[in-house]
């Protein structure tokens, strides 16, 4: 893929969200604008998605949560379901989206953890920095960034996920690359995504739907695992959950990084100077912004 199409696919995406995202915060009647009050009353309408894909998928967990983290999600599953998160833990949602992911992540791993979402779009960071301060959560941080050069220190995340957004990457091996860096020894993954079976070829998949409609992008079973090894995982696994269209599924990836001799990064609470060492550019604003 050339660098002229990978830019374009990635402005697609990045329209298409900001859209979402624009849709969602066109319809919120928190009268939080500081423009003055919406004229429109109700909760927000879900966007328009079909059953596989959505808020729909979380069940119950969603309770309490704000309206406007709901009805943006766009996600293909559950990723919380299966990261077995932990009181104290670093978690990392890649692609946060309105931050549905971030919130129930910071509800798990309590006040002594943190939960950080990484998003390129503005819009997006907006609307889920937004849902952070009407939930209260104070243990969140949202990043911009591109989930293929994740702007956080190595070693500093416990567990890495991600809700149907690594399809949407023009360089999946970077993102598995880039998680398997910031993943502390020991440290997992839980990813829902949208995987195609084995016999499904490149075009195969394209004839299904498009890149930005989270099918065309889609790897393979065996791409999957084939790359989380490469990247250095152990323990990978890929299992279908739910049919996404002929021959695609959503499913859920898990894989841990082999366990090595302790980092020296140990603290839960990430500095700006730790971030700078990095030497990525990244905008930080706590959930309790604006």
């Amino acid at each position: 893929m050339s660098d002229d199409t990978q830019n374009a696919l990635r402005e697609q995406v990045r329209d298409r969200y900001a859209q979402a995202a624009l849709t969602v915060l066109d319809g919120a009647t928190d009268d939080a604008s500081c423009c003055g009050p919406s004229d429109r009353s109700g909760p927000p309408e879900a966007l328009e998605i079909d059953e596989r894909f959505g808020a729909g998928l979380y069940g119950d967990d969603t309770d309490g949560l704000p309206a406007e983290a709901v009805a943006a999600s766009l996600g293909c599953g559950n990723p919380l379901a299966v990261a077995d998160l932990e009181p104290g833990e670093r978690v990392l949602d890649l692609g946060s989206g309105g931050g549905i992911d971030v919130l129930l992540s910071a509800r798990r791993v309590g006040p002594t953890g943190r939960a950080f979402g990484l998003d390129m779009t503005d819009e997006m960071l907006a609307l889920a920095r937004a849902n952070a301060a009407k939930a209260g959560a104070t243990n969140v941080e949202f990043l911009k960034g591109q989930i293929e050069a994740i702007p956080l220190p190595a070693g500093s995340i416990d567990v890495v996920i991600s809700n149907c957004v690594i399809n949407l990457s023009t360089d999946k091996s970077a993102v598995l690359a880039e998680m398997f860096r910031v993943l502390a020894p020991g440290g997992r993954i839980g990813i829902s995504d949208v995987v195609a079976e084995d016999h499904l070829s490149a075009a195969d998949r394209a004839e299904r739907g498009s890149y930005v409609g989270c099918i065309a992008g889609a790897l393979s079973r065996t791409e999957y695992l084939d790359g989380l090894a490469a990247a250095g995982f152990t323990d990978a696994s890929v299992a279908f959950t739910h049919e996404a269209g002929d021959g695609l599924h959503g499913a859920i990836i898990r894989a841990t990084k082999p366990t090595a001799p302790a980092a020296d990064l140990t603290a839960t609470e990430l500095t700006a100077t730790e971030l700078t060492a990095t030497g990525r550019t990244t905008d930080r604003s706590s959930g309790g912004c604006c």
